[in-house]
């Protein structure tokens, strides 16, 4: 069973995610997105077994 102590450090940790996730859409509109963040992403949404093969050495 979660104790309190527990359930609040999850939240706690949710809470640093979400921050450092604006952080990082922040950045992009001030920087812009790198070409391996947009590489990442779109393997991330393609099949992952045909990007292995592609990358398999």
């Amino acid at each position: 069973m979660v104790n309190k102590r527990q359930q609040q450090e999850a939240h706690g940790i949710g809470q640093i995610e979400e921050q450092l996730e604006q952080q990082i859409q922040a950045a992009v509109e001030v920087q812009g997105e790198s070409k391996l963040d947009r590489d990442i992403e779109a393997a991330a949404r393609n099949d992952h077994s045909s990007w292995d093969k592609e990358n398999e050495q």
